[in-house]
């Protein structure tokens, strides 16, 4: 056979790619050893891929859905309803609080915080009180103006003052999520895994604050109950909400309300008839299951986020209806839904509210009901 001209195969770019290979391993170590952020490990008790059955769900409702106040509101984050005004308001990310108009979607700008506004809720007297991330516990008088209620307890200054609501003596009852990260930056909160939230009140009658429960993780929505007697507070990486009570026998108790949501749970809103819905920004995947689990994840995904590279984690956002038990009856969502911060019935429409998403997602119940068909669960429910 002739011989060839061509130089012999090399033999030196396995070795090349084994000492780059090395290299590459070396300098993520380095890395991971001299960066100081040090996660804690969650209770293990507390962490599962369990969750309760639904009986009745819509698992495509983005198919039904409508957007209303796309150009308007950039991320209207949480909503209060004024059933004799037929208006709703929402917080949003320009820091302005914001009317939406139910009968013609209409959307103004109502008074200027200067932060960015979260949780809300209407006062007895018809003001509306305003857990702002940045600025603290507000309250809009019903002409619109802007007042500081507070922004520490207990020489605490509030990082970011997150779910709020108020009970029919104009108690406050409202959630600082984190003591040590602000908005700009709460996923590291969540991955730092240590309790750092708490629950407060604030009395308008004395204008104090008090503590009422500390070190919770990453606390987040608040609602009174109907009955007056117990106030509800979410733990959206622990999926799950407890009640405080804060009359009665058991005045100062802590005990579960529910568990094992579909999702992370960040506001709840009671909706004037019998049921809580609760916002899931998006379900615990078995990704974020082991992330919580196993804090060297969460240090590798810190390190990541610094660097620019946030993977998209989240899917089948919506909300979940609970009943006055604790009882999960009917749960909205979208495998392409996510970063749904708020879900409120108001008549026969359900109304969804994002951190990060324009416009508010408005679906007919009627027309698309859940249904006991398709759940990927089976339980008794009465919605």
């Amino acid at each position: 056979m002739p011989e060839s001209n061509n130089p012999p195969p090399s033999r030196s770019l396995p070795l090349a790619l084994k000492i780059t290979a090395v290299a590459l391993v070396a300098t993520a170590v380095v890395f991971y050893k001299l960066d100081p952020f040090d996660p804690a490990s969650l209770p293990a008790e507390e962490l599962s891929l369990a969750v309760e059955a639904v009986e009745k769900c819509n698992g495509r409702m983005l198919q039904g859905a409508e957007r209303v106040g796309v150009a308007e509101l950039k991320a209207p984050e949480d909503f209060a309803y004024d059933s004799d005004l037929g208006l709703v308001y929402t917080g949003d990310s320009d820091g302005w609080l914001k009317r939406v108009r139910l009968n013609d979607s209409a959307v103004e700008k109502w008074a200027f915080t200067g932060g960015r506004p979260l949780g809300v809720a209407l006062g007895p007297d018809g003001s509306v009180l305003v857990a702002d991330a940045d600025k603290g516990l507000l309250k809009v008088t019903k002409e619109g103006v802007v007042e500081t209620l507070t922004t520490e307890a207990g020489g605490l200054k509030f990082q970011l003052t997150d779910g709020v609501d108020v009970a029919d003596d104009g108690t406050v009852y409202f959630t600082d999520a984190s003591s040590k990260y602000r908005l700009h930056n709460f996923i590291f909160d969540m991955l730092e895994g240590r309790p750092l939230g708490r629950l407060l009140r604030y009395d308008p009658t004395t204008k104090t604050t008090e503590l009422l429960v500390g070190d919770l993780y990453f606390a987040n929505g608040v609602a009174v109950a109907p009955s007056q007697d117990f106030v509800i507070f979410c733990e959206t990486p622990l999926r799950r909400c407890r009640k405080y009570y804060i009359a009665g026998d058991r005045k100062g108790s802590i005990e579960k309300f529910v568990d094992n949501l579909p999702g992370t749970p960040d506001n709840i809103k009671y909706d004037g008839h019998g049921h809580f819905w609760i916002g899931l920004p998006t379900e615990m995947t078995s990704f974020w299951y082991l992330a919580l689990k196993y804090p060297v994840i969460r240090k590798i995904m810190a390190i990541t986020r610094r660097h620019g590279w946030r993977p998209n984690l989240e899917r089948n956002g919506g909300a979940v209806a609970v009943n006055l038990e604790g009882k999960q009856v009917a749960w909205y969502y979208d495998y392409e839904l996510s970063m749904i911060t708020t879900g409120l019935k108001i008549k026969n429409h359900l109304y969804c509210g994002s951190f990060v998403f324009p416009g508010i997602l408005r679906l007919n119940l009627d027309r698309y009901p859940a249904r006991t068909a398709g759940c990927p669960w089976s339980n008794s429910g009465d919605l």
